[in-house]
């Protein structure tokens, strides 16, 4: 009966906490090094103003890739992490030319890692400088 009862209880934190492992699949220092150097600086040159990390709840960060929907859904939010986008930038971008044979899911996830843990209700909620 113990024996059921500890691994009906391992099984119970586990399905429990996958949702939050899920969140936390890429690497985030990475994601990091390209939100910052890549998005925050098409940001900048394109709309004048960085989206920091903190502009949006770890929820609305999930729900915001999932959708897939960027500049207002005008297009792909992936397109940006695609080996095609980085190849179009990687003269003048130094994150999109180390990063330019990355996987660009594995590379979303890392981006995802980031932008999440520095949530304004993330582990460490981040700026974009």
């Amino acid at each position: 009966m113990t024996l059921h009862r500890t691994l009906l209880s391992a099984l119970l934190l586990g399905i429990l906490a996958a949702p939050f492992a899920a969140q936390a699949e890429g690497d985030w220092k990475k994601g990091r090094i390209y939100y910052r150097m890549v998005c925050t600086a098409c940001h900048m040159e394109k709309a004048g103003e960085a989206i920091s990390p903190t502009s949006k709840t770890m929820a609305e960060w999930a729900a915001y890739i999932k959708a897939d929907k960027h500049a207002k859904g005008k297009d792909s939010l992936k397109y940006y992490v695609s080996k095609k986008y980085r190849e179009s930038i990687k003269n003048s971008n130094k994150a999109a030319a180390k990063f330019i044979d990355d996987d660009e899911a594995a590379l979303m996830e890392d981006v995802k890692a980031f932008v999440i843990k520095g949530a304004k209700d993330g582990d460490a909620p981040a700026k974009c400088s």
